[in-house]
């Protein structure tokens, strides 16, 4: 091992974000239901409400841009998954998390942390990707997954890096840490 090599990698894929599935999903069901609705357009009582007539009724095909969106959603979710999102890597002495396509590169070195904590977040589904984001003195890094790495330096940034390998990016870097303090 060159002292080039990452000690520890992790990539987090765009697609894989929860609140991202839920409103793919939800528009992708919308799409179906306007095709289906444009495809038997005669009103419908339901128990508690009533679905009227199909409004376009009087173009043609009208209810297949419905289907195609719905197809194109679906297709994009495809692609999502292998769009990355973050890389985490561990060097010696130092942690990079890379983003996207024109996102900056973010260097933490490892000789200004003061502490390092591993935690769960709070159980919500509807928690959106973000990277580099600045908000009430915490720096956040997070594509999905339950669990983060807590990183305090000596100038009073916190990082907070999402992660689905949080036991071993742990270990890792409280090797580091002691390792770089004795």
């Amino acid at each position: 091992m060159t002292t080039n090599d990452p000690i520890f990698e992790e990539k987090q894929y765009m697609g894989h974000n929860r609140l991202s599935i839920v409103i793919r999903s939800i528009l992708t069901i919308f799409c179906f239901v306007g095709y289906y609705w444009s495809e038997n357009p005669k009103p419908v009582q339901v128990v508690f409400f009533k679905i009227g007539s199909y409004p376009i009724q009087q173009f043609t095909n009208s209810g297949l841009l419905f289907f195609i969106m719905g197809i194109v959603i679906l297709v994009l979710s495809t692609v999502l998954t292998y769009i990355l999102h973050i890389n985490t890597k561990v060097f010696k002495g130092y942690i990079i998390v890379d983003g996207f396509w024109t996102a900056r590169k973010v260097k933490i070195d490892l000789k200004n942390i003061t502490s390092i904590r591993k935690s769960r977040y709070k159980k919500n589904i509807l928690r959106r990707a973000v990277y580099n984001l600045h908000n009430k003195g915490i720096i956040r890094f997070y594509t999905s997954g339950e669990d983060f790495i807590e990183l305090a330096d000596n100038s009073g940034f916190v990082y907070r890096i999402g992660t689905h390998k949080v036991h071993e990016l742990y270990a890792i870097l409280k090797a580091e840490l002691k390792l770089l303090n004795s």
